[in-house]
């Protein structure tokens, strides 16, 4: 029986140059798994924004101007002593609605929440809308708080 010998050499460098591929090729199935798995909406809150139940107003009507691409949007709050009357949208533009189509209907769920709730607590929205919804939210909070009798961070001074 006659055997041959068969000798093999293995480069180092090619070995190292294998390795770094095959774990970039791991990494690159992981990434592409993650990203284009299917995500679940959910709801977020917002947590300690304001406690507006305890608080009583100055009758009265509040503005807060906000710029959104160089038209001016004014978020209106009623109040009277004890509660939130109404808020709304004043000199929505058109070309507004056009640039920003989510900003008039997360308004309206907000607004609805807010008179509903008499709170700025437990205030929900959805993933869609979270970024249009927390300005918006901001604005409001700003006009609600040109409204309290003591607004917080004074001491009366």
């Amino acid at each position: 029986m006659s055997s041959k010998t068969k000798i093999v050499v293995l480069h180092v460098k090619e070995l190292i140059y294998t390795g770094i591929f095959a774990a970039l090729g791991i990494l690159f199935i992981i990434l592409l798994i993650i990203m284009f798995l299917p995500k679940e909406e959910k709801k977020e809150t917002m947590s300690t924004v304001m406690q507006t139940t305890e608080n009583s107003y100055v009758p009265g009507v509040y503005t807060t101007s906000l710029i959104l691409n160089d038209n001016v949007v004014e978020i209106e709050v009623t109040v009277d002593e004890k509660n939130i009357n109404a808020i709304r949208l004043v000199n929505l533009d058109e070309a507004v609605t056009t640039m920003y189509p989510l900003i008039q209907p997360s308004f309206e769920d907000l607004a609805d929440q807010i008179i509903t709730n008499q709170s700025l607590e437990g205030i929900t929205y959805s993933d869609d809308s979270k970024y249009t919804s927390m300005i918006l939210l901001d604005a409001i909070t700003s006009s609600l708080n040109k409204a309290l009798e003591n607004p917080p961070g004074e001491d009366g001074e």
